[in-house]
């Protein structure tokens, strides 16, 4: 469990940071997939397969959104390889100047010391 901790924290301090397209590289495995509670408005589809692709759609909402707060709690874990965290944002979308408040918990599965999947959960409006 020990292990997962230390990934869990290592995973959230890089969101606090603000490096979380950074941490992809060295904490997502090769074949890592990311799913969205629902299709994003900027993506055509809701599951993305490898970390190339992960990076590249955290690299397309960061070109769409400008992040004024950001609020990151967690890990929660649940052994032996999961752990949840908690995103709270406030964000602007770039185009519109349109305000909005995000809220959503995700799931990440751990394999080998690396993420292997993500799994968005959206607060309903």
């Amino acid at each position: 469990m020990e292990a997962l901790v230390e990934i869990g924290r290592a995973f959230v301090q890089a969101m606090r940071d603000r490096k979380g397209l950074i941490s992809v590289d060295e904490m997502y495995a090769e074949n890592a997939q990311s799913v969205e509670a629902v299709v994003p408005p900027v993506r055509q589809f809701r599951i993305t397969k490898g970390r190339d692709a992960i990076k590249a759609k955290r690299e397309d909402w960061l070109k769409t959104y400008e992040i004024k707060e950001l609020t990151v709690d967690g890990p929660y874990v649940h052994p032996p390889n999961r752990f949840g965290v908690g995103f709270n944002a406030e964000v602007v979308q770039k185009d519109t100047g349109q305000s909005m408040t995000l809220s959503e918990i995700a799931i990440y599965s751990v394999e080998d010391g690396k993420i292997v999947l993500e799994e968005f959960f959206m607060l309903p409006k």
